[in-house]
């Protein structure tokens, strides 16, 4: 009976070696990256907010920091796709690339390119949302503020803040099919 105790013990504790600890180990810089880059929600329905974590060597997973972490400001990059406003563009859908984007810790910032005189500068935080796994919808949520810089046709310039929560997308899940000869 012993024997068998210190067999399984031996056994548990070989496994245990190999499995991966929830404290001790983090996802790759790949997974990390993934996990942020994708899309928003944005101001109203149908409208999104793409983001991409350029550089992933600068994610933190190394150090066993949520998966959102950067060791140093990370490059975002993405766009806004929303409905215009004005009488001229009012219903169709506008696409403003980000002109700068960083990512720092879970603080994200960006700033769009200015379109039909309109354009966008978030300051906020990314966080784990409700989301369970990482390709469930709100798994992060980008919350701050949203701040719309307006240029009407005599020059006046105006700005809006608004508090916002954007929500990240569903992602399918790929399955992988056998390949075929």
């Amino acid at each position: 009976m012993n024997k068998l105790a210190i067999s399984l013990f031996s056994l548990l504790l070989t496994l245990g070696a190999w499995a991966p600890t929830a404290s001790g180990q983090a996802p790759d810089p790949q997974t990390a990256r993934d996990e942020i880059s994708g899309m928003y929600t944005f101001m109203q329905d149908g409208e999104f907010l793409q983001i991409t974590l350029e550089d992933p060597t600068n994610a933190a997973v190394a150090h066993g920091k949520p998966a959102f972490s950067t060791a140093k400001p990370g490059n975002v990059s993405g766009f806004v796709s929303r409905f215009g406003t004005l009488p001229s563009d009012e219903g169709s859908f506008l696409d403003q690339f980000l002109k700068q984007g960083t990512l720092d810790g879970n603080k994200l910032n960006f700033t769009t390119e200015v379109v039909h005189g309109v354009f966008y500068e978030f300051h906020g935080t990314i966080e784990h949302g409700p989301g369970k796994a990482p390709g469930d919808e709100a798994f992060h949520v980008l919350k701050g503020t949203l701040v719309e810089h307006t240029t009407d046709r005599e020059g006046r310039a105006t700005a809006r803040a608004h508090e916002v929560e954007f929500k990240s997308f569903p992602r399918d899940r790929v399955s992988e099919h056998p390949k075929r000869d």
